[in-house]
């Protein structure tokens, strides 16, 4: 290994800097390296460390005078076998997973250079947990010794260099400073890419301000509490074999203990029978002010015995003692057993009550070292006490009948807190971390995400009949297959005065079923009719609701439904704005559990009988709920034309001309999907080929009335699969502010909205991952050609789409603008801002192929105001 051997020592910042670039390109090369050629460098590595613990540890403690060689031995084993065990078959290189379903493949790359702070207290055994953790991710270390450990911390890392070079690593990838100093730490820190810190708080302040990312550590203050249930001998003897190990300089180790006063005369006679010292009188004071000077652990002290330590301050005690015990009672800072003392020095305090034990635990590590550990001795079927003393310890390992010096480290007394000498604090403790430092901290994990298209459906009732007469066959599976007893009819006043409820309920009385009917329903329903009609339903308490009527009759019955099964219902939540219904906030209650829900349309328009919709105002703050879930969806739809016949020529116009809009949004949305299209399609060539008939005609054209229910529901199919946009949001507000029914107010915007969305360029297009590119210019000639409008090219086919549109409002009356409507200048002005901001926020909006800024919302509104051409709309 002379390559090893002579490489030139690094003693200056010349030196420093000059080896730090040549490790870099080393580096480089080892990144390069498979994870077949790292693990058998990891375990070379290992291995020699594990051979050399008897002398790295004798020579730490020849060198720095701290500790107990026997116990290095055991930390230096421990952080080659514990560590190697651990990751031996951690994946650290390349591919760490991959999920070719999802799209994502997750890749691991080491971050580069570490520089490594390792302190005087654990000098072989901390530099052999680090070198081994940067080699098993492919990083190079630099090791910046304590000065006072620099000796035996260099032999620990040339050690385990050699045997890594043996095994294949790269020179250069461990080095070291050879005479450390401020000067040359500052420079490690600084030109490094991570910073691995363990030592004192100015050190770690130093790592964290010094610009790069930092692994700290904060101080460690551990109280334990020894509660009445506990296990007295396996506390006492933890306790003991914890902080005389190494002399207690592990940060982890017990600081104070505080015992309930039922036990504490037991706790008190196990310390002492097993070697322990209580100090008597004076004695207290003494060692305290030997052990903390200036408000600090006094450096002489750290890992000596109990009886050195005892000698110092001038207090007499077997040489045999493992730990001095000073009983106080102030858990205030100023009070020197109050303190982290790196020593087999131990605060010990009484406590009246658990709540009392609770709260000196907590001031103790809050003053002294937050967020570090924190120690319990307890019967563990005390699972409340064990919960509020985890609730109140803000400590990021909480050890349980544990030494906690072992059990914080990780994987000795416990299987599953990582094994590791470097144990963050998290926020409490000022560090970035809150666990067991590993090798995952010391990678870059690229994730390399495919695009991918979500999951859709094709969601509607379980069952749907339609073709003239058939709600009496349909509704006879209520009673023969169903077996229902009590049934609820939600309608409107002017259904039932004019009979259109009475053959629903003969077809009842014949099977049996016990029913009655709500009739108060309203146009625009309010939450306190749905209230009333709920407060009736609960009453009678059917298995079985029937809503009949147009969109209104049947939003009412939806929620009705809803209060009816879950009378806690809350509107505001239920009604949140979602991007995927799937990922919404708010989880919608199971429906069906108390009454099937069945849908029987009277209008040719909403669609409702088969979406998932429903709309409720509350008529004392006007605030409307638009709700939509699947669970909403009615379980049977019965399209019976025979109940639609009668409808006047404004409901006609207004209802018809909604279909169209459901099915030309539907087609065009970025949710549409093969399933929705052809549905969608259909829905516009029936609308097309029969609905000035049934305008004109009603009754008189029962074939028009039969296609117009048809496309209704087809449309309702397509769009509450494939959702709406920009066209029913708008409408939706210039109805709700200006009072213009639902389809005219779709129909007043709906040319403005095509051109708005055809534009190939548009400043926003929507966003979801089936809608690839801005495409609404060839939906809509999709959708003209399927209808035989036909162009020499897309442009010319859409202004001719456009034409027909335009052509089949003014055969059912559409006025040509929201101005001939009626609506007042002043008063749509008024308006208009926050129109304008309520549409952009409608839940149809998201679904739109084009994202609208509300400045261009606002100039649609504009322009179909005044009636402007709508080639205007294709500039915005």
């Amino acid at each position: 290994m002379g390559a090893v051997e002579n490489r030139n020592k690094v003693a200056t910042v010349e030196d420093l800097a000059q080896k730090l670039a040549v490790m870099r390109e080393a580096q480089k090369k080892y990144a390069s390296f498979s994870q077949e050629q790292v693990d058998a460098i990891f375990r070379a590595a290992a291995m020699a460390a594990d051979k050399a613990r008897i002398p790295l540890a004798k020579m730490a403690v020849e060198e720095t005078g701290m500790g107990v060689a026997e116990d290095k031995v055991i930390k230096n084993h421990y952080a080659a076998e514990y560590i190697y065990n651990t990751y031996r078959h951690t994946k650290t290189c390349g591919v760490l997973e991959e999920d070719p379903v999802y799209g994502i493949k997750k890749i691991a790359e080491p971050i580069g250079l570490i520089a490594a702070v390792i302190p005087t207290t654990n000098p072989t055994s901390t530099a052999i947990f680090k070198v081994l953790i940067c080699l098993k991710t492919r990083n190079a270390i630099i090791i910046s010794p304590h000065p006072r450990a620099k000796k035996s911390t260099i032999a620990a890392a040339k050690l385990l260099y050699e045997a890594a070079v043996a095994a294949g690593l790269p020179e250069h990838i461990v080095g070291w400073i050879d005479e450390p100093s401020l000067d040359m730490t500052n420079l490690v820190m600084k030109e490094c890419d991570c910073i691995l810190a363990t030592g004192g708080p100015g050190m770690v302040r130093a790592a964290y301000s010094s610009g790069k990312p930092a692994l700290g550590v904060g101080a460690g203050n551990t109280p334990v509490i020894i509660d009445s249930s506990a296990d007295i001998r396996l506390a006492v003897n933890s306790i003991i074999h914890s902080k005389t190990f190494d002399n207690g300089m592990i940060c982890a180790s017990e600081q104070s203990v505080t015992v309930l006063s039922d036990i504490y005369d037991e706790v008190k006679a196990e310390f002492a029978r097993r070697g322990c010292y209580f100090l008597k009188g004076d004695e207290i004071r003494k060692v305290g002010e030997t052990v903390i000077i200036n408000g600090g652990v006094n450096a002489r002290i750290v890992g000596q015995s109990a009886y050195t330590i005892a000698q110092m301050a001038g207090v007499d005690v077997p040489e045999k003692t493992k730990v001095l015990i000073g009983e106080v009672t102030s858990t205030d800072i100023s009070e020197p057993f109050a303190h982290e003392k790196l020593s087999p020095v131990l605060g010990m305090y009484k406590a009246e009550s658990w709540e009392q034990a609770l709260d000196m635990a907590e001031k103790l590590l809050m003053d002294g070292g937050p967020g570090h550990t924190a120690s319990l001795f307890i019967n563990t079927d005390e699972k409340e006490k064990m919960a509020q003393h985890a609730d109140r310890m803000n400590a990021c390992r909480i050890v349980i009948n544990s030494p906690s010096s072992h059990g914080g480290i990780g994987d000795i007394y416990n299987f599953r807190l990582l094994p590791s000498l470097t144990l963050g604090c998290g926020s409490w403790g000022g560090n970035s971390i809150s666990h067991n430092v590993g090798v995952m901290d010391l990678l870059n994990i690229k994730t390399v995400a495919e695009r991918r298209e979500n999951m859709l459906w094709m969601r509607m009732p379980e069952k749907i009949y339609f073709k003239r007469g058939c709600m009496p066959v349909a509704l006879d599976e209520l009673g023969t297959v169903m077996h229902k007893k009590k049934c609820f009819i939600v309608t409107d006043t002017f259904l039932y005065q004019n009979g259109y409820v009475k053959p629903i309920e003969e077809k009842l009385d014949r099977m049996g079923i016990v029913h009655t009917c709500f009739y108060d329903v309203a146009p625009d329903p309010t939450l306190q009719c749905a209230q009333e009609g709920t407060r009736q339903m609960a009453a009678f308490g059917p298995d079985v609701i029937i809503a009949l009527g147009g969109g209104s009759a049947m939003d009412a019955a939806k929620i009705m439904w809803v209060m009816y099964e879950y009378p806690d219902a809350n509107f505001e939540d239920m009604a949140m704005n979602f991007m995927d219904i799937r990922k919404r906030i708010y989880t919608y209650p199971e429906m069906g559990k108390k009454a099937y829900f069945v849908a029987i349309p009277t209008s040719s328009g909403t669609g409702s009988e088969v979406t998932p919709f429903a709309i409720i105002t509350d008529q004392t703050t006007g605030t409307k709920w638009p709700l939509a879930d699947y669970e909403l969806l009615p379980d049977m739809a019965i399209v019976d034309v025979d109940n639609m016949m009668n409808q006047p020529k404004g409901l006609t116009c207004a209802s018809g001309i909604d279909v169209m809009t459901h099915a030309v949004e539907a087609y065009v949305s970025v949710m549409a999907s093969d399933m929705t299209d052809g549905i969608a399609l259909k829905a516009t060539k029936l609308v097309f080929d029969y609905l000035p008939s049934a305008y004109e005609n009603g009754a008189k054209d029962p074939v028009a009335r039969e296609h117009m229910a048809m496309a209704s529901t087809l449309a309702g199919q397509a769009f509450a699969n494939a959702f709406l946009g920009l066209n029913h949001s708008m409408a939706h507000k210039l109805g709700a502010y200006h009072h213009i029914p639902h389809g005219i107010a779709n129909a007043l915007v709906l040319t403005y909205v095509m051109r708005y969305n055809a534009n190939p360029a548009p400043t926003k297009m929507g966003t979801f991952p089936q809608y690839a590119y801005p495409h609404a210019l060839e939906r809509y000639c999709e959708i003209a050609r399927y209808n035989g409008i036909q162009g020499s090219t897309d442009e010319e086919t859409f202004d001719l789409f456009i034409e027909k549109m335009e052509e089949l409002k003014r055969a059912i009356g559409i006025p040509s603008s929201i101005q001939e409507y009626g609506v007042k200048e002043e008063d749509f002005l008024a308006t208009l801002d926050e129109m304008t901001e309520n549409a952009f926020n409608d839940q149809c909006t998201g679904a739109n192929p084009r994202y609208p800024l509300m400045s261009e919302i606002r100039e649609l509104y504009l322009m179909a105001y005044y009636g402007r051409d709508t080639k205007e709309a294709a500039r915005l």
